[in-house]
């Protein structure tokens, strides 16, 4: 089997030729495509998810409404998703389920780690579904589409440019890491002060991920892999780019989301 992380450059410059040039740009693209198409379907499978939740857990109909957040009213299975304990569980079963996928795709058939990414992203739409109580549907939808505007140009550059993007990696992890740290610690203080600032670190912090990764996910492709190491690379590309959407996206809506 191929190793599965192999230097698109490092193979580039070592084939030589024209016609080898060509058939491998012709593979990158069409590896690439396939990252963002998995990673497109995942956040469809995610915004459905967050909706579909959304839409049987509330009711405009008193006589249906065992409670209520924010002026929402909630039904029955609202009440059980939102103030129950499986809360918890909705939050933490995604963060366990992209550790497994993570850790085990490279032992996994594509098809099943295919579906276990679907099922983490439905997961997730589930587990964010909680915006629709907080912010209104319209400032969910532009902030939606200003971070696809804006992670378009951030990954396109990631792609094409020249520059080595490497030495951003062990900053940006740490600047994750520190993201963690102060989500924690805010739990407790409940600083609004705090809470702009991990916003706005989070927006970078993604925004850099989100170049940093495509050029990554670029360097891995291979021409000499068989279709399994390639459609399992394609699906860890995939999942990174879709954990940077959802991050960028999540952050920016605390910036421009219009509360209920």
């Amino acid at each position: 089997m191929a190793d599965p992380v192999r230097n698109y450059q490092t193979y580039q410059t070592t084939r030589g030729g024209p016609v080898a040039d060509a058939s491998i740009d012709q593979g990158l693209r069409a590896y690439m495509v396939k990252v963002y198409n998995l990673m497109m379907i995942g956040l469809a499978l995610t915004g459905l998810a967050a909706w579909g939740v959304f839409s049987l857990s509330t009711t405009t109909d008193p006589a249906l409404a065992v409670g209520e957040i924010n002026g929402v009213m909630l039904t029955q299975i609202g009440a059980l998703m939102y103030t129950s304990a499986l809360r918890w569980v909705l939050i933490f079963a995604p963060l366990a389920l992209v550790f497994f996928l993570s850790f085990r795709v490279h032992k996994m058939s594509v098809p099943a780690a295919q579906t276990t990414f679907w099922i983490y992203a439905a997961l997730v739409g589930a587990s964010i579904s909680t915006i629709f109580l907080v912010y209104t549907q319209e400032s969910i939808v532009r902030t939606f589409f200003i971070t696809a505007a804006a992670f378009g140009a951030l990954s396109l550059y990631g792609y094409t440019t020249k520059k080595d993007l490497s030495g951003w990696g062990s900053f940006l992890i740490m600047g994750v890491i520190g993201l963690l740290i102060a989500m924690v610690v805010n739990i407790f203080l409940e600083s609004s002060a705090l809470q702009f600032a991990i916003s706005a670190i989070g927006v970078l912090v993604f925004a850099g991920l989100t170049a940093y990764d495509t050029q990554k996910i670029k360097e891995m492709y291979y021409e000499g892999d068989d279709d399994v190491v390639h459609g399992r690379k394609a699906i860890i590309g995939a999942l990174r780019l879709y954990l940077d959407f959802i991050n960028l996206f999540m952050f920016l809506l605390q910036f421009l989301g219009n509360r209920e």
